[in-house]
């Protein structure tokens, strides 16, 4: 067992299965050091944990397990594209989507429970830049989903 997947285990965290494709397209490209991943949403063991908008049937604290939750399964994503975790040099970047009630203006505070994951499990090099995009819709009614890009070693 590699030291991220070891860290995992001290948050009690199990990686899922990766989840299937719900359209035409990969879960993850590598292009040189970069691995791109696919938008992930909330799903545990195939069912949305949460569905509908932030701040009208969702609360933050809500929201912020969801990201969690989409967290943990792009990183059975990207588990599953490289083999090892390891493999890992650094979180660039994420770019994720809030499914938002008008009026609703907290998504970074939503957000925040994907990147303190990333950070509890990945130390300095799981800080990333961000991006957090409130949307009127999202597929599914999913309340988050969230791609990110990641730096692999050479």
């Amino acid at each position: 067992m590699g030291r991220i997947e070891q860290r995992l285990q001290e948050l009690g965290i199990t990686l899922p299965e990766p989840p299937p494709v719900a359209a035409i397209y990969v879960p993850a490209v590598t292009v040189g050091n970069l691995v791109y991943t696919s938008g992930n949403d909330c799903r545990v063991s195939g069912k949305l944990m949460f569905t509908g908008k932030l701040g009208q049937e969702l609360t933050i604290e809500e929201g912020q397990l969801a990201a969690r939750q989409t967290m943990i399964n792009l990183l059975a994503v990207l588990k599953a594209h490289l083999g090892d975790l390891d493999k890992i040099e650094r979180i660039v970047k994420l770019l994720a989507f809030v499914n938002s009630a008008p009026g609703f203006a907290d998504q970074p505070y939503v957000i925040n429970g994907a990147s303190a994951l990333l950070e509890e499990v990945f130390g300095e090099q799981g800080r990333h830049a961000r991006s957090a995009i409130g949307t009127s819709e999202l597929p599914f009614h999913t309340p988050v989903e969230i791609e990110m890009i990641v730096q692999i070693k050479e």
